[in-house]
């Protein structure tokens, strides 16, 4: 009877770890981060990153949006150039669960391995780099990195990455 209890949180755990994006960044230690004040989006390192078209939309979106709110504004004459880059990498779980006569009254360990099932389940891991470059010394100044599970629903798409790009851009301006 526990185990059917505790079977909804345990759910609720598993789906919140999923959703988790982890973040990363680095930065110039010599840079005053307060000189920058606009930016733009460097297209010929935009334009080389394989992902498709719309999704390079979201996330430049999202880097505006979460630009704007820190003051920021976009220029033809920026201090700033944006550039970003994706990685993906397929993750295949399997998972065995057999089931047979064991000790007890229950089911347990089965030396034959009568009953057996095999469940596999495979998930997406993304990662994707923000990188902020100075736009007179040609110089990376910060770079920002988010890693998590992607979803292939369309309709959590666009949530998935303004929360990828929210939470590394929350980093900047770092703290020194």
């Amino acid at each position: 009877m526990k185990a059917i209890k505790l079977f909804p949180v345990l759910l609720l755990f598993v789906l919140s770890a999923c959703s988790s994006v982890s973040v990363y960044s680095d930065f110039d230690k010599g840079v005053d981060f307060s000189q920058y004040k606009t930016y733009a989006f460097h297209r010929k390192g935009i334009d080389r990153v394989q992902i498709s078209e719309m999704d390079k939309k979201r996330i430049l979106q999202a880097i505006d949006l979460e630009l704007g709110k820190k003051g920021m504004a976009k220029s033809e004459n920026p201090d700033l150039l944006i550039n970003i880059f994706t990685k993906e990498r397929e993750q295949v779980d399997v998972n065995q669960y057999n089931m047979g006569w064991g000790y007890g009254w229950r089911g347990g360990w089965n030396p034959y391995l009568w009953g057996g099932q095999n469940f596999v389940s495979t998930s997406t891991e993304g990662t994707l780099y923000i990188d902020l470059i100075d736009s007179k010394r040609k110089e990376l100044i910060w770079e920002g990195e988010g890693v998590g599970y992607l979803t292939q629903n369309r309709s959590g798409k666009d949530a998935r990455i303004n929360e990828f790009v929210a939470k590394i851009l929350a980093q900047y301006p770092p703290k020194k």
